[in-house]
């Protein structure tokens, strides 16, 4: 299912007028009909997701510390005793380069994340939203705090494996200058460099686990993954996410159109 830039521009995301504390933390409610807002579909959310996946440049990169049958003589040899089957979350570079929604990566092979993958561990990503400017009005129990509700907006785990790109469709695609563009600093160890060795990759997503912010008022759940690769690039550039732009409600749903609650 897809749906016009047009058509999102209209969609009615909220139905109350009046801002009310949130009922919901970590899930939606039983029925719909019982919240005050009209929660949005998984894929209006994958939507918002691939246009977070293309304005944020860090994530967080879970793998599991491999047994030491697996693990290699310099990783035993590196790291305390009894880590074995321990996650582990680091935070890594990553880009919007493909139009397929799995993250591109430079990964340096001798940073733990990817010494734990290529000792059979699996790998998640995880991303949030962070607003570049504070909003217009605040949560009342918020004034005095941080500059804005974390817990009410997305965040999201992209989980799958990771897949070598081959070299030549990092030529046809240009990853390395998209890489670059967003991450200057990383033009020092490109491929082929004289520090570390590394390689590009990408996450190949295979589930997307979703949470929009309160449960009253967005999605929160699983995102078929057919859903996330059908998103088109006028759908996700179609939308406009809480804080893009100054002057934000930090209550509002209506991430679609232009309305304010």
């Amino acid at each position: 299912m897809r749906m016009s830039p047009i058509f999102l521009s209209l969609l009615p995301l909220a139905a109350a007028t009046t801002p009310l504390s949130p009922q919901h933390i970590f899930s939606n409610p039983s029925s719909h009909s019982s919240s005050e807002y009209k929660i949005p579909t998984s894929y209006e959310s994958a939507i918002l997701a691939r246009r977070i996946l293309h304005l944020t440049p860090l994530g967080t990169l879970s793998t599991i510390f491999p047994t030491s049958h697996h693990a290699s003589e310099h990783t035993q040899s590196q790291r305390p005793a009894g880590l074995e089957g321990m996650p582990i979350g680091l935070m890594d570079y990553i880009s919007d380069c493909e139009s397929s929604g799995n993250p591109t990566i430079l990964a340096i092979n001798i940073a733990t994340s990817f010494r734990n993958v290529a000792s059979g561990s699996n790998i998640s990503l995880s991303l949030q939203w962070t607003p570049p400017y504070p909003p217009r009005s605040r949560i009342e129990s918020m004034k005095n705090t941080f500059a804005y509700s974390a817990a009410n907006l997305p965040r999201f785990s992209l989980l799958g494996y990771l897949e070598k790109i081959p070299a030549s469709e990092v030529e046809a695609q240009d990853i390395g200058a998209c890489f670059v563009k967003q991450h200057r600093d990383a033009k020092y160890w490109l491929p082929g460099n004289k520090i570390h060795e590394s390689e590009w990759v990408r996450l190949v997503v295979q589930d997307v686990y979703w949470i929009g912010g309160f449960g009253d008022r967005a999605y929160i759940g699983w995102i078929p993954i057919e859903q996330w690769r059908n998103v088109s690039k006028a759908e996700w550039e179609g939308v406009r996410l809480p804080g893009e732009k100054k002057g934000w409600k930090e209550w509002s749903t209506d991430w679609f159109g232009g309305l304010e609650l």
